[in-house]
């Protein structure tokens, strides 16, 4: 494996954040050209936005949560050398589960349709955790 094959779905990640960013800001400026919110009702952090903002900003802010975890483990990987296909395929797992996530968020919003994409990409990066965990314990790699 190269180290490409591991940054790629790192690389869709990291594009969908930003994607989310930048359609927050979008949303959250028209919300305050349109007069729909004042800043002082936002000006600490008050969830005062349109819902439409809000589940668009909700949607980013899980961004900067459990991927956090994933851009970790992916350096540790690459830091020690240790990539493998498992650690792509998982990788992969966790980054298209996210996807969904945010395509679930953004649109219908189905809470338990939600849950479960955030399931499979809770499980994908537990199992990047320990299987690295592992490999680094038992090889000292």
């Amino acid at each position: 494996m190269t180290v490409s094959d591991l940054l790629l779905p790192v690389f869709v990640e990291v594009g969908l954040t930003f994607f989310l960013m930048f359609w927050m800001g979008i949303l959250r400026r028209r919300a305050l050209s349109s007069g729909a919110v004042k800043p002082s009702d936002i000006a600490l952090r008050q969830p005062a936005w349109p819902p439409r903002t809000l589940q668009v900003a909700n949607c980013f802010h899980n961004q900067l949560e459990l991927p956090m975890l994933f851009y970790v483990v992916v350096a540790f990987i690459l830091i020690t050398s240790t990539n493998s296909l498992v650690f792509v395929l998982l990788a992969w797992i966790f980054v298209l589960s996210r996807l969904v996530h945010a395509y679930i968020h953004t649109g219908a919003n189905d809470v338990l349709s939600r849950s479960m994409a955030i399931g499979v990409s809770a499980l994908a990066l537990v199992a990047m955790w320990v299987i690295f965990a592992i490999r680094i314990l038992v090889t000292g790699a």
